[in-house]
């Protein structure tokens, strides 16, 4: 595009002339300005030229550079196999239709129709089948639970009540002293006293006294369960006083 106004300044760019001072410098016969009648052809030249140029230039084919057809496409071509035609499958032969079984729920057996008992004759009353869930249910009847057997505790036997109080301690006796001795006596199947335990004392001597009577003199009559005698515990208290004579 730089060409075509460097063209144009030299088409019309007039000779370069010398002259002497005040002398009148001759015009060229071949310059622009020498000759009238060829201007118009020169302007004309001058235009054209350039046009040209440019209709030239504009309409000149753009260069394209051609790949070779013989680069690798970027893509991977993938032959899919046809598909096989179906295969034609015999006729499927109807199957016969086997008889559906049908079912009948078995009938309940109603009650017999009541009829209006003759005169002085009374019917029962009619009782259902089990397992219709109809009828009135009877109550149930409990057996009271068994009672354990009665427990009788043991007694002081009142042939041997006489021989019960022990012997008055002497020493307690001759200083005056009074008091109870209270003991827990174990009694035999047989009546007789097996084991005694201090309970309560007001004198150990009162305690040992009661001791020995209970192991020689005292007779029970032994506890029974159901009317069977066992051994039992039983607690006695015994008061020791000094009678006056």
């Amino acid at each position: 595009m730089t060409l075509i106004p460097l063209i144009s300044a030299i088409m019309t760019a007039p000779e370069a002339t010398t002259a002497p001072a005040g002398t009148a410098v001759p015009l060229p016969r071949n310059s622009y300005g020498s000759d009238r009648g060829r201007h118009p052809v020169a302007a004309l030249f001058a235009v054209a030229l350039p046009a040209a140029l440019v209709a030239a230039v504009a309409l000149s084919p753009m260069i394209i550079i051609d790949e070779p057809s013989t680069a690798t496409p970027p893509w991977k071509s993938i032959t899919l196999p046809k598909p096989k035609p179906p295969e034609p499958q015999p006729d499927a032969k109807p199957q016969a239709q086997q008889p559906q079984e049908q079912f009948t729920a078995p009938r309940t057996p109603l009650p017999p129709i009541a009829q209006d008992p003759p005169v002085g004759r009374i019917d029962e009353p009619y009782v259902p089948p089990a397992g219709t869930g109809t009828g009135t249910t009877l109550p149930q009847v409990i057996d009271p639970p068994a009672q354990p057997p009665k427990l009788v505790l043991a007694r002081l036997d009142e042939r041997y009540a006489g021989l019960f109080q022990p012997d008055y301690p002497a020493r307690a006796q001759r200083e005056g002293i009074e008091g109870v001795a209270v003991v827990r006596v174990l009694i035999g199947t047989d009546g007789r006293v097996k084991a005694v335990e201090l309970v309560s004392t007001d004198d150990p001597a009162f305690f040992e006294a009661t001791k020995r009577r209970a192991h020689t003199k005292w007779r029970f009559k032994a506890a029974t369960r159901g009317g069977v005698p066992e051994e039992s515990w039983k607690e006695m208290r015994v008061r020791f006083e000094i009678k006056n004579a």
